[in-house]
């Protein structure tokens, strides 16, 4: 049978006190959806809403898979995600969720996403997150009251590349925040391609990264069997 990826996006457009303009970042979601495309996957989308989320970078439309994702089917397919809270979560094989500065507005704490993100780790299904993908393992919590993320190896956008980018923007510090609940952290140097695996739970550091979290992603699809 075909694998099942959810791709799980914010709907949030803007953020901090100066209204930043924001949304998915571009290469964050169409390098995985090229991976996943090419590994002949059904790929579904969610937003937290059901409304039409937006993209962030479309500056870089020029790389050729961000440019194939907003001429192809991708794009076409993120408009018109349907609401989380409708979808089947549970007959996905994985769930992905792509940063840009929208996911630290509205996914730190909605309940249904922890929820979700919850069952899905606990029923062994693969999770994978870049960036500021990573907040949405913020706050949840398993079965024996533990955070998920405690005593995992995680990486996400980092403070050192946050100082850099959007310092006065952001709520808060992610690195900080995930350490914070006890995540081993891993950083790399700024802006360079870092993922990595803990069990089912594969996380990246920033844009470079996204085509690695969904390569891990896919490895460990491809180790269990049908």
């Amino acid at each position: 049978m075909k694998k099942k990826i959810l791709i799980i996006v914010s709907n949030a457009n803007s953020i901090g006190p100066n209204n930043r303009r924001t949304g998915t970042f571009l290469p964050e979601v169409a390098h995985p959806y090229a991976e996943f495309e090419q590994a002949d996957y059904q790929i579904d989308f969610a937003s937290l809403t059901g409304d039409t989320p937006y993209l962030d970078a479309l500056n870089l439309a020029n790389d050729p898979a961000n440019l194939a994702f907003l001429t192809g089917r991708g794009w076409e397919a993120m408009q018109k995600a349907g609401k989380l809270s409708d979808a089947d979560v549970g007959s996905y094989d994985a769930v992905f969720i792509p940063g840009g500065l929208a996911p630290m507005v509205d996914m730190p704490e909605n309940a249904l996403l922890k929820q979700i993100i919850k069952e899905t780790y606990e029923r062994n299904a693969v999770i994978g997150a870049v960036c500021h993908g990573p907040v949405s393992l913020l706050n949840v919590k398993l079965s024996d009251g533990s955070y998920l993320i405690d005593g995992k190896n995680i990486t996400s956008f980092t403070d050192e590349e946050e100082n850099n980018y959007a310092l006065a923007d952001v709520p808060f510090l992610l690195e900080t925040a995930l350490t914070q609940q006890g995540a081993k952290f891993h950083a790399a140097t700024p802006w360079s391609d870092h993922s990595i695996v803990d069990g089912n739970l594969v996380t990246g550091q920033n844009p470079a990264s996204a085509k690695g979290v969904a390569e891990k992603m896919i490895s460990l699809l491809e180790s269990v069997q049908n």
